[in-house]
């Protein structure tokens, strides 16, 4: 980052809105994305800890997301706050140290879902421990990571928020900025395009 420290920038850096500092970030000046950077830190830092149940790996996740931020800042279009715009970064992030963590996704195409209300995780069924069920089940793991992988971005972050974490219907909707419904809705339409992308022979249901 290109720094430039002036006694005018530090004065006026207060006053200056997010959508000034963040088109002067845009040509050049990092003092005004380290401003940006300090301002939203709470509420970044809050929702990837929030995802990852970890200081450092919610500290990770925050550094990781100023860095992919300010590489990609002059991607931004500026159509959401730059607040909305850095912390669905900082999900993502905080989601990708979730993934190094963890061997493989828990997930049932007959389990249930938040809509039902009983809170139940989706998880693959555990078979024996036999070399021929063990190679089908790591087959089946495979084949389910991959078909996530493939849902439409906006069902594909409910999916795995919801699935590497303990988050309600409601913590997910905040953490996304959506309403509660669109959540079950997103985790719903998942299921069945994965149950009509996993199980072919059934009847095709709804996509995301």
């Amino acid at each position: 980052m290109t720094a430039v420290n002036n006694d005018a920038f530090e004065e006026g850096s207060t006053r200056m809105s997010d959508a000034l500092l963040v088109s002067t970030a845009k040509s050049g000046d990092g003092d005004a994305f380290v401003e940006l950077s300090k301002r939203h830190y709470r509420k970044v830092f809050h929702e990837a800890f929030r995802i990852t149940r970890n200081r450092q790996d919610a500290e990770d996740a925050f550094q990781d997301c100023l860095l992919r931020a300010f590489s990609h800042l002059n991607n931004f279009q500026e159509r959401s706050s730059f607040s909305t715009w850095l912390t669905r970064i900082a999900i993502n992030s905080a989601l990708m140290i979730l993934r190094k963590r963890r061997n493989y996704l828990e997930f049932s195409l007959d389990g249930t879902d938040d809509a039902t209300g009983n809170g139940e995780k989706w998880e693959i069924q555990s078979l024996t421990d036999d070399p021929e069920t063990s190679y089908v089940r790591k087959e089946r793991e495979a084949l389910l990571k991959e078909a996530i992988r493939r849902l439409p971005p906006r069902c594909r972050e409910v999916v795995e928020l919801w699935q590497a974490s303990e988050y309600s219907a409601r913590e997910i909707a905040l953490a996304l900025g959506i309403s509660v419904p669109a959540v079950k809705s997103r985790l719903s339409r998942a299921r069945l395009t994965l149950r009509a992308e996993l199980l072919p022979t059934e009847s095709q249901s709804e996509s995301c």
